[in-house]
């Protein structure tokens, strides 16, 4: 059977989201185990995913990024699949695993985007360091108490994160930072 695993890292990707299901609809697969939810979070359908497939099944996702968040990350994921004798098929890339190449390519590809993001993030540091020294970067700038009160009172009243950042026009992650601060407090 041919399965397929869509995911987006927010619930405002609904398009990101359909589009992923169109392609994996297009490659042919029968069951679709779809979730939005951050990559470094627990992705439950993507384990229901794997529990589902059975010997000689494919997993198809439509990015390498969909699936793994980093290098080790996709090495057991692989790993995984290959206890299971499920192949893997990343519709962007052409690859199948259930090939010796596809799996050598996927390694590779796995490894590159790794290095990449941590020579971003090295780059970032570095910057920011820069900044210091000119006296440039202040850090992050600390909310007003009025919109710490307001995030508060809108998530006693039973409004969800996502809505309570929305109607706020702040970041998400800033409303849980003001609440776990709070909790702390209390």
């Amino acid at each position: 059977m041919i399965i397929g695993y869509a995911r987006t890292s927010t619930t405002e990707q609904i398009a990101g989201l359909e589009g992923q299901i169109r392609e994996l609809e297009a490659a042919q697969c029968k069951k679709i185990f779809q979730e939005q939810v951050s990559s470094v979070a627990k992705r439950a359908q993507l384990e229901a995913a794997l529990e589902f497939a059975r010997e000689g099944d494919v997993l198809v996702v439509t990015k390498l990024d969909r699936l793994a968040r980093s290098v080790a990350d996709l090495m057991a994921l692989i790993q995984t699949f290959e206890k299971k004798t499920v192949g893997l098929r990343i519709l962007s890339l052409g690859m199948d695993t259930q090939t010796p190449t596809g799996k050598l390519m996927l390694t590779v590809l796995g490894a590159v985007a790794q290095f990449e993001r941590e020579i971003m993030l090295e780059r970032q540091r570095e910057g920011v360091a820069k900044a210091k020294v000119a006296g440039k970067y202040k850090g992050r700038k600390p909310l007003a108490d009025e919109l710490r009160q307001e995030v508060v009172r809108l998530a006693t009243s039973g409004l969800a994160k996502t809505h309570i950042a929305r109607q706020l026009k702040i970041g998400e992650a800033s409303v849980y930072r003001i609440l776990a601060s709070t909790e702390k407090d209390n």
